[in-house]
């Protein structure tokens, strides 16, 4: 299968609540980075995490190997520093190879779930 995608990619809009009413961990409030890499060679990836009011934090390696697909919680990252709840931040992938990013959320802070999800941008 062929490679397809971007090898870097942005979200613009990130926010991890700092509650939820979800008593399972899949109905937990969450962000998540959908990765897909159809291509031959495992994608390796650098992400950095920006805020507002502060440096940034990372960068966060992760691997997404050959004709797979990989979603990454944001609130699972802890090296080399775990994302704070209760504030803004956005981020920026770079993969050394094509890859396909979509952001998810599941907010859980009210009994109605509320999810959204987005092609991240990306460019070359």
């Amino acid at each position: 299968m062929q490679a397809i995608g971007k090898t870097r990619w942005a979200i613009a809009e990130g926010y991890l609540p700092r509650y939820g009413s979800g008593d399972r961990p899949e109905l937990r409030s969450h962000e998540t980075a959908c990765i897909l890499n159809a291509g031959e060679q495992d994608a390796h990836i650098k992400v950095t995490v920006l805020f507002k009011d502060r440096e940034p934090a990372g960068p966060y390696f992760i691997t997404v190997p050959a004709r797979r697909a990989l979603h990454m919680r944001f609130n699972d990252l802890r090296e080399p520093e775990s994302i704070p709840t209760g504030t803004e931040y956005a981020n920026v992938f770079e993969s050394d190879v094509p890859v396909v990013v979509q952001h998810t959320r599941l907010d859980s802070r009210q009994a109605e779930l509320a999810l959204l999800s987005s092609i991240a941008f990306g460019s070359d």
